[in-house]
């Protein structure tokens, strides 16, 4: 057998001779399909923005959200598939809460990680499950200041100032590396981020989507939560602008 997955892709148990578990990269490439998510952390806080994709006019607006609360102080952006994120996030939730039951203070961001990191590890050992198809960034705001972690579905963990998951993650992160995000506020990150949303997406193959954004922040009360109506239609608007100008740009360079 050949290890360009024949044979090998069987069970989530398996490696190929070249040390690689296919169901792992699977899960990887549901990531890759799906809607583009950003985080960004700067100097007061964290902002996530999600592009969800909507496959039929007869869909609800603000339903099957991609970005969740975990706790009032820890907020999760999802990429992937949104079934197997809400699980995740269930567990994430479970853990919060025990540990606010058992040492009454809010989880760190580090711990809620990596607890979350290993249960997604966890369904990458054994044959009788499958690895989850979904990717997540969590972001914290505490007594230690802001910070975000991103876990992939094979169960590795980092901290980020800025990271981006989904179809458009490598555009997404070029644009996230232009940004000096030790300097900027929350305020300024809610525009940023809704700019890339907009230049990142593939009007061709995605006509409709919907835009979410929330942030934990000093200004929000360090709670996490959707940005206020009144921001979020200026950061609609700014990205837009923008948007108009990138291709009058590029009609001027033809």
């Amino acid at each position: 057998m050949s290890s360009i997955g024949t044979g090998y892709d069987l069970s989530a148990s398996q490696f190929s001779p070249d040390g690689r578990v296919f169901q792992v990269e699977y899960a990887q490439k549901a990531v890759e399909n799906s809607g583009t998510a950003l985080g960004l952390r700067c100097k007061d806080g964290i902002v996530f923005a999600v592009e969800k994709i909507i496959t039929s006019k007869l869909y609800e607006r603000g339903a099957n959200k991609r970005i969740f609360s975990i706790d009032t102080h820890a907020g999760v952006a999802s990429a992937g598939l949104l079934a197997d994120a809400r699980a995740v996030v269930d567990v994430g939730r479970a853990e919060a809460a025990n540990y606010r039951a058992e040492y009454g203070r809010p989880i760190p961001c580090k711990f809620l990680a990596e607890r979350i990191s290993s249960y997604h590890h966890a369904y990458t050992l054994y044959s009788a499950v499958r690895p989850f198809g979904c990717a997540i960034m969590i972001g914290v705001y505490d007594e230690d200041g802001p910070q975000m972690y991103l876990i992939d579905p094979s169960g590795m963990c980092h901290g980020y100032w800025g990271c981006a998951i989904g179809k458009a993650k490598q555009n997404a992160k070029t644009e996230i590396e232009k940004l000096k995000l030790k300097d900027m506020t929350c305020r300024e990150l809610v525009k940023e981020s809704a700019k890339i949303i907009y230049l990142v997406h593939d009007e061709v193959k995605d006509k409709m989507f919907e835009m979410e954004l929330s942030w934990v922040c000093e200004e929000s009360g360090g709670r996490h939560q959707f940005v206020p109506d009144a921001l979020y239609k200026e950061a609609e608007r700014h990205a837009k602008a923008a948007l108009e100008e990138d291709s009058s740009d590029e009609d001027e360079e033809m």
